[in-house]
C-alpha cells in the first residue's frame, strides 16, 4: 500500500504524465482477462476451508489440485491465444495515443501480457494461506513484490536518463510473479506438503462443485472489474490518458482507507466459512456486530481524509496532478459505502450464499456503462464515473444487510438462501 502512494510520483516522473496514463489504461486492459479464472479461486477458498474444518486432508489436496489444473489450463491457454491475435490489435486507438509506436506498443502488451497473466496461476498460493488462517503471509506476498518493484523502479530512475515504458512493464509485472513463485515452491515443499498440487490427485468430480460456486464469484468478479477496470478506458476515450492520472491519483488516495479495512477482512470471509460450517452463529452474530462498529469509526476517518487532501495531494505529487474537489468528495462517498459493505459482503461470500448478489451484479452490468458515459458528458469530469460507482454499491446497502440477516436468524428462504 505504502509503496503504491510513493511509486504515483516516481513514475510521473520516470515516465511523463501522458506516458503513465498509457500504462494506467493498459493495466485496466489487462485486469478485464483476469476474470477467466471463472471464479474459481474463490469458489476453492471456501471448499477448501470446509474441508479443512472437517479435517479431510485428502479433499483438501484435491480440491487445490484440481483448481491448479483448472486455472493452468485457462491461463496458459489464454498466453498462447493472444500471442496469435497481438499482431492484429491497433493498441494506439484502444489507448488513443500516438505518442507510442504500434511496433512498441505490440512488444510492450506482448511480454507484458504474458507476465501478467502467469501470476494468476501461482497467487493461487495466497489462497491456500487464507483457506488455512494466515491471511497475513498473503498480504505480505502481495507486499514484497510491491516493495521489490518500487527498488528495482527507484534504481532504474537513477541509472537510466529516459522511462521507458517495456521496461516498467516488465518490472511492474515479473517481480510479484517472482514472488509468488518462489512463496509456492516454498509453501507446498514445506507446512503445506499435504496440500501440494499433483497430477494423481486431479479430480474433475470435483470441478463441477468448484464451478457451480466459482461461476457466481465470476458474474461478481465481472462486475467488479468493469466497475474499476473500465473507468481509464472511459477516461481515456472521453478526456485524455493525461486525465486518467488524475482519476487513479485520487482513487489510490481514498483506496487506502479500503484496503487497511480489506486486511482486516481477509481473515474473515474464511473464518465465516469455518463458523457457518460448524452452525456457530453467535459467533458471526458479535463479530457482524463488531465490524459495523468499526466501519463507522473508518468512515469519520475518510471524511477526515477529505479535509486534509488539498495539503496531502500537495506533498505527495505537488503540481504534477491538479485535483478537484468534486472528484476527491466523490472518491470519498466511494470509500465510505465500501467499509460499510465489507463485513456483509464477507458474510455472505463466506457462507456461500451468492445467488442475489450475482442477479445485483448483473443489473450493475447492465446500468454501469450507460450511466458513466452520460454523466461523463453531462457533468464533463472523471468525478462522474466513481458516482456512478456510488449510485449503484448503494443499493447494496439495504439488500446485503438484509440477506445477512434473515441468513443469521434462520429465515432466510429461496433466493435468499442460494
Amino acid at each position: 500500500m505504502g509503496t503504491g502512494v510513493l511509486l504515483v510520483p516516481l513514475l510521473i516522473d520516470y515516465l511523463d504524465t501522458e506516458r503513465y496514463g498509457v500504462w494506467l489504461t493498459l493495466s485496466s486492459v489487462f485486469a478485464w482477462f483476469s476474470f477467466f479464472d471463472i471464479g474459481i479461486g474463490n469458489g476453492m477458498r471456501n471448499k477448501l476451508a470446509e474441508a479443512l474444518a472437517s479435517d479431510n486432508k485428502l479433499l483438501a489436496r484435491e480440491y487445490v489440485s484440481t483448481t491448479f489444473g483448472i486455472i493452468s489450463f485457462i491461463f496458459i491457454g489464454l498466453i498462447l491465444l493472444f500471442q496469435c491475435v497481438n499482431p492484429y490489435i491497433n493498441w494506439q486507438s484502444i489507448l488513443n495515443v500516438h505518442i507510442i509506436d504500434a511496433s512498441e506498443l505490440y512488444i510492450i502488451t506482448s511480454v507484458v501480457f504474458s507476465l501478467f497473466l502467469l501470476r494468476f496461476i501461482f497467487q493461487l498460493t495466497g489462497v491456500v494461506y487464507i483457506a488455512n488462517h494466515k491471511p497475513s503471509i498473503n498480504n505480505a506476498l502481495i507486499t514484497l513484490g510491491s516493495v521489490v518493484s518500487f527498488i528495482l523502479i527507484a534504481i532504474l530512475y537513477k541509472l537510466t536518463a529516459t522511462g521507458n515504458l517495456l521496461t516498467l512493464g516488465i518490472v511492474l509485472t515479473g517481480a510479484p510473479l517472482l514472488v509468488l513463485i518462489v512463496s509456492t515452491l516454498f509453501a507446498f515443499s514445506g507446512r503445506y506438503s499435504f496440500l501440494r498440487p499433483g497430477w494423481k490427485y486431479i479430480k474433475m468430480e470435483h470441478a463441477k462443485s468448484l464451478l457451480n460456486l466459482g461461476m457466481q464469484f465470476f458474474v461478481i468478479q465481472i462486475a467488479a472489474l468493469l466497475l474499476f477496470s473500465s473507468a481509464n478506458i472511459i477516461i481515456s476515450q472521453l478526456f485524455n490518458p493525461s486525465e486518467v492520472v488524475v482519476y487513479s491519483t485520487a482513487l489510490m488516495y481514498y483506496q487506502l482507507p479500503i484496503m487497511v479495512y480489506g486486511i482486516v477482512m481477509t481473515p474473515i470471509w474464511s473464518a465465516v466459512t469455518d463458523a457457518y460450517t460448524k452452525k456457530d452463529f453467535a459467533w458471526l452474530k458479535v463479530t457482524l456486530k463488531k465490524l459495523n462498529k468499526l466501519s463507522f469509526l473508518f468512515s469519520i476517518g475518510i471524511i477526515l481524509m477529505v479535509v486534509v487532501s488539498p495539503y496531502v495531494f500537495k506533498i505527495w505529487v505537488g503540481d504534477r496532478v491538479k485535483m478537484s474537489l468534486t472528484l476527491s468528495i466523490s472518491m470519498a462517498c466511494f470509500a465510505i459505502i465500501n467499509v460499510f459493505l465489507a463485513p456483509y459482503t464477507s458474510f455472505i461470500n463466506g457462507i456461500g450464499k451468492i445467488r442475489f448478489s450475482m442477479y445485483m451484479v448483473f443489473l450493475t452490468l447492465l446500468f454501469y456503462l450507460p450511466m458513466a458515459f452520460f454523466l461523463a458528458k453531462w457533468m464533463n469530469s472523471s468525478a462522474a464515473i466513481i458516482i456512478s460507482s456510488c449510485l449503484l454499491n448503494a443499493v447494496g446497502l439495504y439488500f446485503q444487510p438484509l440477506q445477512v440477516k434473515k441468513i443469521l436468524s434462520g429465515n432466510a428462504q429461496g433466493i435468499w438462501n442460494e
